[in-house]
């Protein structure tokens, strides 16, 4: 049997089997290829696997202009492709996030009184107020709730949004990767928020440029005291404990995404918080991981790319170590001095 691995280019091509890690995302959608050759989830990052064809996964969370701005400020002009600007009556009332050429996925707390018919989607926007000669816009066909999403408690607050006609990727305009299930998304990792939000707390000034601002993830269980128990195994926690970054910066149903390596993952949806970029008091994001399954069941053909997360401070991972080997020298120590004594 011949084993193939996934190519920078994201094409099959054959290989002997030898030991190695493949961690790059193919170039075309899924939906290219009539049948799963390889046996695997849609997206989902391989090492190695059987090849029957030639054939690629979805391109995803590449950003071509990425250059970062911390702080809060005015994003480079494509620099996050997948970025989603949703208007109703001709006003932006939240954010969004492309994650195919038909797709987009955003808060379903957006959408509560809202028809399809209402939302017009821009993407490749850079400034509300200005031309944007890289922009194309989309009418809405289905806006798809997630069904036990809960207003009182924001639990499962997301949404899809299908789009009346397909997108043609370029430049400016790309899906992100998704956060697949089993993603870990440790405390200080560090995340951008995007959107045309507030700064600070008072709008946007004219033209109303993109923003981002970096935040670190927060441990739900620090999260939760803030939130007096209220933050579900659903959510995810960003932002400074001394404040003054938060998704007020962005918008609801915007992303919040994390780089690796050269790929870009979507971990959170922007849900609620308390105020804004208030000490102590982190956003409050939806866990996209914990939805693989349920976006793979609404969208039939061309799924998203998924890719596993595993996000953390080294340092922290070197001090989780160390405290193993403590803990295990202790108890050989124990164990030679309890055999010492019956001796």
């Amino acid at each position: 049997m011949q084993l193939c691995s996934l190519s920078p280019l994201g094409l099959c091509s054959v290989a002997p089997p030898s030991p190695g890690h493949f961690d790059t995302l193919a170039t075309a959608p899924w939906s290219y290829c009539h049948h799963n050759p390889f046996n695997i989830s849609p997206g989902l990052m391989a090492a190695t696997v059987t090849c029957n064809s030639v054939c690629s996964a979805p391109e995803c969370g590449i950003a071509p202009f990425s250059t970062r701005i911390v702080g809060g400020q005015d994003a480079a002009v494509g620099a996050w492709p997948w970025q989603a600007s949703l208007h109703k009556d001709r006003h932006h009332i939240c954010g969004g996030s492309l994650i195919n050429n038909e797709y987009v996925l955003s808060a379903a707390h957006c959408f509560q009184s809202t028809a399809a018919f209402q939302i017009t989607v821009y993407l490749g926007r850079h400034s509300q107020q200005s031309f944007n000669p890289n922009e194309v816009f989309r009418r809405v066909s289905r806006i798809i709730n997630h069904p036990n999403y809960n207003p009182a408690t924001q639990d499962n607050d997301i949404a899809l949004l299908q789009l009346a006609s397909t997108v043609q990727f370029t430049n400016y305009i790309k899906p992100v990767c998704l956060a697949a299930e089993g993603s870990v998304y440790s405390a200080g990792t560090n995340s951008y928020i995007t959107g045309w939000g507030t700064v600070g707390s008072v709008p946007l000034p004219l033209p109303q440029t993109l923003q981002e601002v970096s935040v670190p993830i927060v441990s739900n269980r620090v999260c939760n005291r803030a939130y007096l128990g209220s933050i579900t195994n659903n959510m995810l926690c960003a932002g400074l404990n001394e404040g003054g970054k938060d998704s007020c910066q962005g918008d609801s149903g915007g992303p919040l995404v994390t780089e690796n390596d050269t790929r870009w993952i979507q971990g959170g949806i922007v849900s609620f918080g308390e105020g804004c970029a208030l000490a102590k008091f982190p956003g409050v994001y939806t866990r996209v991981s914990n939805y693989q399954t349920w976006i793979n069941q609404q969208i039939s053909t061309n799924q998203p790319g998924f890719s596993v997360f595993m996000g953390g401070d080294s340092n922290t991972a070197n001090t989780h170590l160390v405290s193993l080997w403590v803990t295990l020298l202790l108890s050989f120590v124990q164990l030679l001095f309890s055999l010492y004594v019956l001796s």
